[in-house]
């Protein structure tokens, strides 16, 4: 087990560099660079180049990368560009609003998606199984950002139930209830679609697990219903389901970020799509290397679940 991680750690910080050096390439390619947007539109050209040159925007790419590759190794982002802010502070920042709608719909769309999941296997072909189906199938196929231009219809223009952008109303005291009214919308997006694929996916391994052999056997043996299907079927079920959550991080996060967008909700995602359009390299890579850690992380994680759910998996 430990050969295996450790194997694995070194693949992913490989990984890692590969993904750095092509967005940080991607960046310095686009027309125009940080200096655009950080400099007073009333600026002479000499305070653009002295800005340039201060930031270092005027040295050769490999220059540039292999600067930001040092404030890596040692476990610093450098200042942004644009806020003349450290990176990891303005990271700190926003990292607690992102961390909430993808924590609260990842464990909505487990709590969900299990028992659906189930009772779709159980009862195939049932009206229940059909609907389930119909449902899945629309969720899978609706994009996040129409689900949540649907939402905010229904919700917040229909009924005026719940607000629609950011995560206070503006003018009143922070408040807990006031909080959880805005965090309504964007995690009920990202828990609808996630709920319907993962759904769909425990339903079929759910289906192929019921039709095998020590499934029969186990009830010719006179074991209670409920323990064959928890006990037996649905231990075996949920291995598909423990790579999907690994591998859906980046699903998870692309939604967050069309999701904070068009909620106005101050996290990662609008930070990063604020950052690229502004060049502001430093912050748009050390976004791009958490977010490819987290990824890589997840899929170590799922890995390792498989050997704790099913001891005769080795790694």
């Amino acid at each position: 087990m430990g050969a295996f991680i450790v194997r694995r750690m070194g693949q992913g910080v490989i990984l890692l560099v590969l993904l750095s050096m092509v967005v940080f390439l991607m960046i310095y390619l686009a027309p125009g660079d940080a200096a655009d947007f950080a400099v007073s539109q009333r600026a002479n050209e000499e305070d653009v180049i002295r800005f340039r040159h201060e930031m270092g925007l005027d040295l050769p790419w490999y220059q540039q990368y292999f600067h930001l590759a040092g404030n890596w190794a040692r476990l610093r982002f450098g200042n942004s560009i644009i806020q003349k802010q450290p990176v990891a502070t303005i990271i700190k920042s926003r990292l607690p609003r992102t961390a909430e709608i993808l924590g609260l719909s990842i464990v909505f769309s487990l709590l969900l998606s299990v028992p659906i999941g189930i009772i779709a296997a159980v009862r195939q072909y049932s009206t229940l199984d059909n609907v389930v189906t119909l449902l899945a199938f629309v969720g899978i196929a609706v994009p996040s950002f129409f689900l949540a231009f649907i939402l905010i219809l229904f919700f917040a223009v229909g009924l005026h139930w719940l607000p629609t952008q950011g995560s206070q109303t503006i003018g009143q005291p922070d408040s807990l209830s006031d909080h959880v009214k805005h965090l309504v919308l964007p995690v009920l997006t990202l828990t609808l679609i996630r709920t319907a694929g993962w759904s769909r996916y425990l339903r079929s391994s759910m289906l192929e697990v019921l039709g095998q052999d020590f499934i029969r056997t186990a009830h010719a043996k006179g074991l209670a219903a409920r323990t064959v299907l928890f006990r037996h079927a649905f231990r075996n079920a949920v291995m598909p389901l423990i790579t999907l959550l690994g591998l859906s991080l980046p699903d998870l996060v692309a939604g967050a970020i069309v999701t904070e967008q068009v909620f106005s909700w101050n996290g990662l995602g609008q930070l990063i799509v604020s950052s690229s359009s502004k060049r502001d390299t430093p912050v748009v890579l050390a976004l791009t290397l958490l977010s490819g850690a987290a990824v890589i992380i997840g899929n170590l994680l799922a890995d390792i679940s498989y050997r704790i759910v099913d001891p005769r998996i080795k790694l």
